[in-house]
Order: structure tokens, then sequence, then C-alpha cells
């Protein structure tokens, strides 16, 4: 038997948006206190605070956050709350609509951004465009189940997950032997 919340989840998609004046840790603290689901890649930076050297994290893409709601949710939140003025949908040039990422493209991204590990790379789109191979799918370890790119970057083999235009991001390396070739 399906329920409201089946439905909902079953509506709901991962909108890409644009914040404005560097304040993405405002909107993400507001979605949370909502409970709307977002997301944010994340990676620690070396900050001085009163002379010392410390660790915290910070947003790897600035003005950048993920949410997954509804598209009326999405019309409600760029209309009616706090965080309205400051967010902007990010567009696909190619129909004029806002950018929306598919689901399973969406929980690969998050396995892999969601890492703190340093030796996860970031990289531009149109790098991720420009290097040639194969489609694979992780098969061990602790991207078991992520689909991407097989590469070869800084000498690692390394499988990088692109949504389209926006971001891409690289594991670390990986042993060959951790991937299988999607047809």
């Amino acid at each position: 038997m399906e329920t409201a919340d089946d439905e909902k989840g079953r509506n709901e998609k991962w909108y890409v948006l644009r914040v404005v004046y560097s304040q993405e840790m405002k909107v993400k603290a507001y979605l949370d206190e909502h409970g709307i689901t977002n997301f944010i890649p994340m990676h620690y930076v070396e900050k001085i605070i009163k002379g010392q050297a410390h660790k915290v994290l910070a947003p790897v893409i600035h003005n950048l956050i993920f949410i997954r709601v509804s598209p009326e949710m999405m019309t409600e939140l760029k209309t009616g709350h706090p965080i309205s003025p400051i967010i902007r949908y990010m567009m696909n040039k190619e129909h004029s609509t806002p950018l929306v990422v598919p689901d399973k493209q969406m929980e690969d991204f998050i396995a892999v951004a969601g890492s703190y590990e340093e030796q996860i790379l970031y990289l531009d789109p149109q790098v991720a465009n420009l290097k040639e191979g194969c489609r694979v799918k992780v098969i061990g370890g602790i991207w078991e189940g992520i689909e991407g790119k097989f590469v070869r970057i800084k000498r690692g083999l390394r499988v990088i997950v692109s949504l389209e235009g926006v971001a891409a991001v690289a594991t670390a390396s990986l042993h060959p032997s951790l991937v299988q070739r999607i047809d």
C-alpha cells in the first residue's frame, strides 16, 4: 500500500541552486531547520584563527546548493520564504528550464563528494568532459555501486562522477579490479 510519503518522494527532484553573496551555509541551516533535504559539497581547509592554524569544513563550490523538493515546494521556496531573495535556479540552457539532476546521478555524487577525504579531486565540468574513458561501476570498496567515467588523473585511476554543466568529482585512486565496465 502506498503512503502519502511514498507519493511525495516520487514527486521530489534534485534542483541545483545558486546562492548569492556566499550565503550557502545560511540557506543550508534554514533548509535543515525546515526538514528539506539538501547537499553542499564540503572539504577541510586550513584557516588561521587567533594566530593558530585550524582545519575547518568549508564549501568546495561557493554559492551552490543542491536541494530535493517537489516542484510545488520549489516554487514556494522561491516566492514565500526568507531565503527567496538569495536563491536562484541554475538553468538548463538547452531547454530554458531549472536544472534538475537525476536521483541516481545525485546519489553517486553525494557518495563521493560527501566524503571529506583529501584525495578527492573536484573538477571543472569542462575538464571532466575532455577526458575520454569508459563508463564503469565501482564493485568494491567504500564507493561500491558508484557509476561514472574511468580516467587517469595525477598517475592514479579514478572514477569521475559528473553533474553535467555543474560540477564533477573524482574518487581517490582505485585499483582496476574494483571497477566493472558498463556498456
